[in-house]
């Protein structure tokens, strides 16, 4: 296993950009590989896009594809981010199919690339998780870190609450 952390993106609004033209959100380039240029992550890492699609069009076939990038992986540690609505079904497939491994699935509630964004702090957030967690998978969003197995997103709150 290697020293660095795998950052596995799949899209959701983390990755997202508004169109005017077109009035509508879409999934673009992901955003994440400048992020962590921003924030000067010391340690080594290294992004593998996956998909780009909102987390509502993920199908089994693309749960498993995600599975099986992070189960042959080198990496033992992996951040995954994803779109919120469907995290917490990503979440149990990995727990299933990915064991002895550091997994922290992210997201943001607003695009990375708005001015206003948690993208950033969830990003860091995943970074540490999977530093300093136990293997298993996890959420970390709005400053909290959840098992990924016992977390819900409240869609009327706008967070993930524990259950």
């Amino acid at each position: 296993m290697t020293t660095g952390i795998l950052v596995l993106t799949t899209g959701g609004t983390i990755d997202k950009n508004y169109f005017d033209a077109l009035s509508e959100y879409q999934i673009v380039d992901s955003g994440i590989p400048a992020l962590l240029a921003e924030a000067r992550v010391a340690l080594p890492f290294r992004v593998v896009e996956l998909m780009r699609k909102d987390s509502l069009e993920l199908t089994e076939a693309d749960r498993a594809l995600i599975a099986s990038a992070a189960r042959e992986a080198p990496e033992s540690r992996i951040v995954v981010t994803h779109g919120t609505d469907t995290m917490t079904d990503t979440a149990k497939v990995l727990a299933a199919e990915v064991p002895g491994k550091t997994i922290c699935l992210t997201g943001a509630l607003s695009p990375a690339r708005f001015a206003e964004t948690d993208a950033n702090f969830n990003l860091g957030m995943a970074f540490a998780t999977v530093q300093t967690a136990a293997p298993g998978v996890w959420i970390a969003m709005s400053g909290q870190v959840f098992d990924g197995l016992k977390v819900k997103k409240d869609r009327a709150a706008g967070k993930f609450v524990a259950l």
